[in-house]
């Protein structure tokens, strides 16, 4: 029986997925095999957090046994499709940089001071910090000042400087380009289709998918609900997936991101920096610290962003709102370090909305054969998108599951890993490598 295999959201998940399913030796285009992905975005696939993300591929990320095969597989891609010109595949310089702001003379006033005020008490930690290995970043032996290349950044303000990694242990990617490159080489395949549509039911028969049912906006402006039959059905719409399936337990927590083009001729050397700011600029507070990240891009740009809030989760990705103030904030803060950043001119102001498992741990990975046989979800990443080992366990998971070797199940109310061939035992970290391949991708 030819495999329809319906995928919900165009991020880095879904596309990645398509992908390899695409690309996989068992999927048989001549056959009948067809995907089908549903994007709820009119503007197309990664625009939400897919696309505004830093773009950092790390071997010191978590978990190690996988994340050891994911970078090599980055590297395999980036060399099969040319990913340092098609999205900005590269080796970068990564550090902990910790010292001093400046103080910034150009302030907000009156309504304008108020908002920064309410921005910063609205800060929320996207405790980046606690999957990795010790709950905190990885790091060598501490340095005074920073590296003589790292001619951005401010030496006499700098306390301290850690890199994070030797030589070849982080790179990078333009987010946007990278997912949107995944789904454009699954499509070349001929087994790809994209609908533009808001998912809103997995449609289910005696125990297993039967197709999924979505909302489309008319030539007239009107909506219209149509259905989808299918084989095999991936959730992976990020901060949304709950509106499509009730039982997933996932919160979101907005972020913003700012990027900043340099004044002409001023050279970016290759780092990116996790940086601890005594902040002499907060009005809130006295002595206060912020830590904004700066991802210093192959064409010159710099990629920064802070922490998050609670603003409530809209309908669909276009109608995230993004808070001046919010980026204004991280601008400030970047600025009181790098002269280079603060002459800069600030080129977008964006948000987007991270998914976690409320219930602690995730992500969500695997088949939910207990709301319905063929159903698959891989969400509830948070920051660190551990979407190589999504896609690739959904990809065997599919696959395997098929051919009768693999189940999936679910602990308690969240979906944590998969059982192995009717063991009844939980794949752990140390084993999934034999499973996947994981992209631990930074936020």
């Amino acid at each position: 029986m030819p495999k329809h295999i319906v995928i919900v959201g165009g991020g880095i998940i879904g596309c990645t997925t398509a992908y390899y399913l695409a690309h996989h030796p068992s999927f048989d285009i001549s056959g009948g095999d067809k995907i089908t992905l549903i994007e709820a975005s009119k503007n197309g696939c990664a625009q939400g957090a897919s696309g505004k993300a830093g773009g950092l591929v790390a071997r010191w990320a978590y978990p190690k046994e996988i994340v050891n095969v994911s970078f090599d597989e980055h590297v395999n891609l980036a060399e099969k499709h040319n990913g340092k010109d098609r999205w900005g595949w590269r080796y970068v310089n990564c550090g902990s940089w910790e010292g001093r702001g400046e103080v910034i003379r150009e302030q907000g006033q009156g309504a304008e001071s108020g908002a920064q005020e309410e921005a910063e008490r609205r800060n929320k930690s996207l405790e980046k910090e606690l999957g990795l290995p010790g709950g905190k970043k990885p790091v060598k032996k501490r340095e005074n000042g920073i590296p003589s290349d790292l001619s951005w950044i401010k030496d006499e303000l700098t306390d301290s400087y850690s890199p994070m990694a030797g030589e070849r242990g982080t790179a990078q990617v333009h987010p946007f380009y990278f997912t949107t490159s995944m789904l454009a080489l699954a499509k070349e395949t001929g087994a790809v289709d994209e609908i533009n549509g808001r998912a809103t039911n997995v449609l289910k028969h005696n125990g297993a998918v039967t197709g999924v049912e979505y909302i489309v906006t008319e030539g007239n402006g009107k909506s219209a609900s149509k259905s989808l039959s299918a084989t095999h059905v991936i959730v992976a719409a990020g901060a949304w997936s709950p509106n499509i399936l009730p039982e997933l337990r996932i919160e979101a927590t907005r972020a913003h991101s700012i990027t900043i083009r340099p004044q002409k001729d001023v050279e970016i050397s290759p780092y990116v920096l996790f940086t601890e700011i005594d902040d002499p600029n907060s009005t809130v507070k006295p002595n206060s610290h912020s830590s904004p990240e700066i991802y210093a891009r192959p064409d010159g740009e710099v990629y920064a962003c802070g922490p998050g809030d609670d603003e409530p989760l809209p309908e669909t990705v276009d109608d995230v709102v993004v808070d001046p103030t919010s980026c204004d904030l991280i601008f400030r803060n970047v600025a009181s370090i790098s002269q280079q950043l603060r002459e800069g001119t600030v080129t977008k102001r964006q948000a987007c909305y991270l998914p976690s498992v409320s219930s602690g741990g995730g992500p969500i990975v695997g088949e939910a054969s207990d709301i319905a046989k063929g159903l698959y979800i891989g969400t509830g990443h948070t920051c660190w998108v551990i979407y190589k080992f999504i896609l690739r366990s959904l990809r065997k998971l599919i696959y395997w599951f098929l051919l009768g070797n693999i189940q999936c199940t679910r602990d308690g109310q969240s979906f944590i890993g998969i059982n192995l061939g009717g063991k009844n035992k939980l794949c752990k970290s140390e084993e999934a490598s034999t499973l996947g391949v994981a992209l631990t991708f930074y936020f």
